[in-house]
């Protein structure tokens, strides 16, 4: 588990992401809000970074890549440039999701509906009825805390023994609460948000209410 909102699997060599959501602001733009079009540029800054980092040799990108079905429509040529450089060094895999502009094509990576790999289920959302353990996105979890008096929000995987929930990688996302009845029914009972800070794993119990604010304080 990694800080910055990321797996990485040494094992496989590979680096395990969610909800980037790419072209956010361009949307956001055609629809008449003017948001700055640097988002997908800072998220690919930030994935290349982690690349670097592990030593990544593959890129699995649980769902919604893409902001929705028309990305690929306004999507700069210095983005596809990007992304084209990424999958030629790395083993790009996109999981399908329910925003996904996937119809501009692989961009030079590969689509799946979902990924099954040494009995782990990848894939964008989880599925109540699943039996094996299962990684997802999805639902952006995030996590509100008391630190030292103050009230810090940030993203955090949701997770039991059995599923885990990653938060959203992409650089302009939002997130719901992880303590969200949204999220909570996809546990068969209670659960924990985690996140990585100063080089720990820090867990807050979910599930019967709020998260023990008390740990983070301690923290």
């Amino acid at each position: 588990m990694l800080a910055d909102r990321a797996l990485f699997w040494p094992r496989h060599g590979a680096l395990i992401v969610a909800d980037l959501h790419l072209e956010k602001a361009s949307w956001f733009a055609a629809h008449g809000q003017p948001l700055p079009p640097y988002d997908s540029h800072d998220t690919l800054d930030r994935l290349a970074a982690l690349v670097a980092e592990t030593g990544a040799r593959a890129i699995w990108c649980l769902g919604d890549s893409f902001h929705d079905r028309n990305a690929a429509d306004r999507i700069a040529p210095t983005i596809k440039a990007r992304l084209f450089g990424q999958a030629a060094s790395t083993k790009l895999l996109w999981i399908a999701g329910n925003h996904d502009g996937l119809s501009g094509g692989a961009w030079g990576g590969e689509i799946a509906d979902e990924l099954t790999i040494d009995g782990i289920v990848f894939r964008h959302q989880s599925m109540a009825r699943e039996t094996r353990p299962e990684i997802s996105g999805h639902f952006h979890p995030k996590i509100r805390i008391h630190v030292r008096g103050r009230l810090v929000s940030r993203p955090c995987f949701a997770g039991d023994a059995q599923r885990l929930i990653l938060p959203a990688f992409g650089s302009l996302t939002g997130g719901i609460g992880v303590d969200d009845p949204v999220i909570a029914r996809n546990f068969s009972g209670p659960y924990a948000a985690m996140l990585v800070a100063a080089g720990r794993r820090l867990c807050f119990p979910c599930g019967n209410g709020v998260p023990d604010t008390a740990m983070a304080n301690r923290a």
